[in-house]
């Protein structure tokens, strides 16, 4: 079905249609929400809740530019909305600013990860960071739009990425010590 049509249906209330928007789009949404939740269960709750928004705002899709980037936008908005929710009532914890991990890294060229090992070493970092490193350097958002969309300094995004690629970097450097076999 054509993409006009098939918006057309859905927004007509056609199920049938809504299964099949949902069929199309459901692996880029869970995709794009994977990356910015903690595990596969928080990123089940936000593609539902993505799929709630593109459902209800259908009929205000202009055709001006592409689904694709439409659904994708709402997608990362969703993320950060459960990102700002999770942080109400909550304190930052301070955490320590050492860039030990740089110093520490061993080149390894033989090392391959698969996105599974990748996936987890970005899920596991703090929820700021994780936002922030998303943001930057997967969804492509300069640090001043990172800043506004978060309510943050601008300096805050920058020494967040900063921290979150010390953290992978880290991760991937014990990673990768439990891949290469030890030479005697």
């Amino acid at each position: 079905m054509e993409e006009n049509k098939l918006i057309q249906s859905c927004v007509s209330g056609d199920k049938s249609a809504q299964h099949l928007l949902y069929k199309k789009y459901s692996t880029l949404v869970f995709g794009i929400c994977l990356r910015y939740a903690k595990n596969k269960m928080e990123a089940e709750d936000t593609m539902q809740e993505v799929f709630v928004k593109i459902y209800n705002h259908l009929k205000d899709y202009q055709s001006a530019g592409s689904f694709e980037g439409w659904v994708r936008r709402i997608a990362v908005n969703a993320a950060i909305t459960s990102y700002r929710k999770s942080l109400k009532g909550r304190f930052q914890d301070e955490i320590d600013d050492r860039s030990e991990y740089a110093s520490s890294l061993v080149e390894h060229h033989d090392v391959d990860y698969t996105m599974e090992e990748l996936l987890s070493c970005v899920q596991a970092l703090p929820d700021g960071y994780r936002t922030v490193f998303n943001l930057y350097a997967v969804e492509g958002f300069k640090h001043k739009e990172i800043a506004e969309m978060l309510q943050i300094d601008v300096n805050t995004s920058k020494s967040q990425f900063s921290r979150a690629k010390g953290h992978l970097q880290k991760a991937l450097l014990e990673m990768s010590a439990r891949k290469i076999p030890v030479v005697e």
